[in-house]
């Protein structure tokens, strides 16, 4: 009779164990989900900003065409990517940023873009929402080190693979340019 309420109290206590494994796991397969969907949100504010933006410009650079073609069409494939694997859309915009940059670059030579208040204003939310894109993108790989820690470690890596769950991603810059030190010169 003991033996057996010792067997059930240890067939417990493991079917406990396991199920704490399993739900960490969930909770940090979700917490990667929710920290992509808060990058997400991000960059649906940038999309959303540089239309406006991109129509404060056209007045004052007309022959800058190209740029702006380049950032229009930019933007245009990080939308129609907006359901793609988190690999292909952050290539997307990472390129979407370098078009962004270069669009400032060429605004360096208006002085009076430089001054226009509307200006001013778009170029400010777009780097406060650039700020926010990088933070969220910090806390989306901090989670997926988070969950593919759990995954790899034992014991719980035994209950990632008997369930499935499968490593993530992390958001990675591809573009050697942004790797680089910017260059300040007066």
């Amino acid at each position: 009779m003991i033996a057996m309420l010792v067997l059930l109290a240890v067939i417990v206590v493991v079917g406990l164990w396991v199920m704490g494994l399993y739900n960490g796991l969930v909770g940090s397969r979700n917490e990667v989900k929710n920290s992509w969907s808060q990058i997400d949100v991000q960059l649906k504010r940038r999309h959303d900003l540089i239309p406006n933006l991109v129509e404060a410009v056209k007045g004052y650079m007309g022959h800058e065409r190209g740029t702006l073609e380049a950032v229009t069409k930019a933007r245009q494939q990080a939308v129609d990517l907006s359901s793609a694997s988190a690999e292909d859309r952050a290539k997307v915009e990472n390129a979407l940023s370098q078009t962004l940059r270069s669009l400032f670059a060429v605004a360096e030579a208006y002085p009076d873009l430089k001054a226009n208040q509307n200006f001013l204003a778009l170029q400010e939310e777009l780097t406060a929402t650039e700020n926010k894109i990088s933070f969220a993108r910090q806390y989306y790989n901090d989670a997926v080190l988070r969950l593919n820690n759990r995954i790899q470690m034992f014991p719980s890596s035994i209950i990632a693979g008997a369930f499935n769950f499968q490593m993530e991603q992390f958001f990675q810059v591809d573009a050697p340019e942004d790797r680089q030190v910017p260059q300040v010169k007066f």
